[in-house]
């Protein structure tokens, strides 16, 4: 196991779907276009997302540890997987990061059959992910190529 090539998988992986998602998606998507459906099924999110305004601060030590241990995970696996890929390292990371969406969505669709949560929340979560997954992909693709000590 090459830890070099997970820990800054990890890190460059962690870096870029939070900027993405604070940047861009938080207020386009989770500000934005999922704002009035955000709010006609308060009853599914946590307290300190329904407080007006929002707490955004109590959940943030939370979401930034769960953040790091799935882009380790997703690291670890990336680096596990990465040979099964063809092309550029950007390339394969991008090809991982659309692995990873296509189960994301799939998830997505399975848990609609269990939450009554409404079909435009789980198809912006899935557009959500395949974006994050495929730009922090190329991105940790990049990175483990450039400096996490691996070799074709």
């Amino acid at each position: 196991m090459n830890w070099k090539c997970i820990i800054v998988g990890a890190i460059v992986f962690f870096i870029v779907t939070n900027i993405l998602g604070m940047f861009v998606s938080g207020p386009l998507i989770h500000e934005g276009i999922l704002d009035d459906a955000y709010m006609a099924n308060e009853s599914f999110w946590r307290p300190e997302l329904t407080q007006d305004p929002p707490d955004m601060g109590a959940l943030m030590p939370m979401w930034l540890l769960n953040g790091f241990i799935v882009s380790l995970i997703v690291a670890g696996l990336f680096c596990c997987f990465r040979g099964c890929l063809k092309g550029a390292e950007w390339k394969r990371g991008m090809m991982f990061g659309l692995c990873l969406a296509i189960f994301g969505a799939g998830m997505n669709l399975a848990w609609s059959g269990v939450f009554n949560l409404p079909a435009q929340i789980w198809i912006w979560w899935a557009i959500d992910g395949l974006v994050a997954y495929l730009i922090g992909g190329m991105a940790m693709g990049w990175a483990v190529g450039k400096w996490g000590g691996v070799g074709d």
